[in-house]
């Protein structure tokens, strides 16, 4: 089993490494001592990410499950509320991408934006949201009600957001759902609506909370601002500091990282323990596996985040800034590739894909939704370029006749497709968009004379974060007239 997940995760990553090899070989040459960071992460992510899914079979989904059985039982809505709202809370609290954001927003922003006050407003808002999203599943609340009215309150609090938080609060809906949160909200939602007994209702309702998790940290952000006074926030690229030890990088993070992942990982296994210890239900063997999968997730997670923190940061960022240096179309073609291939190493998206797959017995082709995903956050990351080298073109251009092209052919997409949709909206803007493809845009939007780092750099989450919820429901337009036809 662990073998094939090795296979998997090493031809998602294969063509990452190739893109920027050849990239040094021919337009972009790095030094020989940033190619062997980049390698050694690249290494250090095959293997963390491999152990990680393997973790996530036998530990975090069964948690998951076993929660939302216990929930499922609780008899007072208000009670069922309350403790689906603190979930939410923690698992944002520890997500590690969302703590990769906030920390790079604070860098850009010298400390202006603090760190661990957007990390609070998300999860709070998180947690609020995530409540509703599962009160919704156990009532049948439809889901497309649900999203129409959750954007149309985005819609009206971007009436009074600066650009700069519109970035960074649609940058905060993709980071907020990561490697961690995901596979929990998954396997939470699908126990949920399991316990409801129809099937083809079930079946649907086991998607969709990752998406309603997104509109909350959203959300979330926008009233952070309107809170706090509307303050003007301005930023530059920190100057990059390129250690000349080989390993420091690697060993500084992973310092931080046996921290946040044991942040990321604790309040979900205690949340867990409180519900085993009232109602028990599992046996030794199960309690064993959960612990063993626990500690998979733990180490799987630390091996990944090192390998890019320590590996892949500084060159993505460093690519990025020498792009610019060449045609615009380098940058935009250079996006498009990485776009393609990145979203297809996202530890979420191959968690989802595969629990698509299971979900519908195979009904809908994993293959078919991973080429619509990446091709779908190719264009969104070229669209991004485009928007750094263009002055006059604003994220808001983008975002908004998008999510109205969403909301529309949602109308026409079957409820499973609107769920599946919105979910991969979440998934595909996890830890390597929040690291080496931002950094990117970063690197990119620096060596732009026109852009801002903080309003054109930012943002390209959002836009990855975007794209698989038009590409998954345009496959499910084509997926209903496959039915249809048949």
């Amino acid at each position: 089993m662990i073998l094939d997940k090795f296979k998997e995760v090493f031809f998602s990553l294969a063509p990452i490494t190739l893109i920027v090899v050849i990239l040094h070989f021919t337009i972009t040459p790095l030094s020989p001592l940033l190619l062997g960071r980049f390698l050694m992460g690249a290494l250090l992510i095959l293997i963390g990410l491999t152990i990680f899914l393997f973790g996530i079979d036998i530990g975090l989904y069964p948690v998951g499950e076993y929660i939302g059985v216990q929930l499922t039982e609780t008899r007072k809505i208000s009670l069922f509320v309350i403790i689906s709202a603190f979930i939410g809370f923690f698992i944002s609290v520890a997500e590690p991408d969302l703590h990769i954001l906030a920390r790079q927003a604070s860098d850009v922003t010298a400390g202006m934006l603090g760190k661990n006050i957007m990390v609070l407003a998300v999860s709070v808002g998180l947690g609020f949201i995530v409540s509703l999203g599962l009160y919704r599943i156990v009532k049948s609340f439809p889901l497309k009600k649900f999203f129409l009215i959750s954007y149309l309150v985005i819609l009206f609090l971007a009436i009074f957001t600066s650009k700069e938080f519109i970035a960074l609060s649609f940058d905060a809906s993709g980071a907020t759902t990561g490697a961690m949160t995901v596979p929990f909200l998954l396997a939470l939602s699908k126990s949920v609506s399991t316990q409801k007994g129809d099937d083809l209702e079930s079946q649907a309702d086991s998607f969709g909370l990752v998406g309603i998790a997104s509109s909350g940290a959203i959300m979330a952000v926008m009233m952070l601002y309107i809170l706090s006074g509307r303050p003007d926030l301005s930023g530059k690229l920190p100057k990059a500091v390129v250690s000349a030890d080989f390993w420091s990088p690697f060993l500084a993070s992973l310092v931080q990282s046996l921290v946040e992942i044991a942040l990321a990982i604790g309040p979900i296994l205690l949340i867990f323990l409180l519900f085993y210890w009232r109602r028990r239900g599992l046996s030794k063997y199960q309690i064993g596996r959960i612990a063993k999968g626990s500690i998979y997730i733990y180490l799987g997670l630390i091996t990944f985040m090192t390998g890019v923190n320590g590996g892949f940061l500084d060159i993505s960022r460093m690519l990025g800034q020498r792009i610019s240096e060449y045609p615009p179309y380098y940058a935009i073609g250079l996006a498009f590739l990485l776009g393609l291939f990145t979203v297809l190493a996202e530890p979420a998206v191959i968690v989802l894909s595969h629990q698509i797959e299971d979900v519908t017995g195979g009904s809908v082709s994993r293959p078919a939704l991973l080429v619509f995903l990446s091709v779908g956050v190719g264009l969104s990351l070229a669209l991004s370029i485009v928007r750094i080298q263009t002055p006059w073109l604003h994220l808001w251009h983008f975002l908004l006749p998008g999510y109205i092209i969403s909301i529309f052919i949602m109308r026409f997409v079957p409820d499973l497709f609107v769920g599946i949709a919105f979910d991969s909206g979440g998934v595909a803007s996890g830890p390597m968009a929040a690291t080496f493809i931002l950094a990117f845009s970063q690197g990119v939007a620096n060596g732009v004379p026109t852009a801002d780092v903080l309003i054109d750099g930012f943002g390209i989450i959002a836009m990855v974060a975007m794209a698989p919820v038009i590409a998954l429901q345009l496959l499910g337009l084509l997926y209903r007239k496959d039915v249809r036809g048949k």
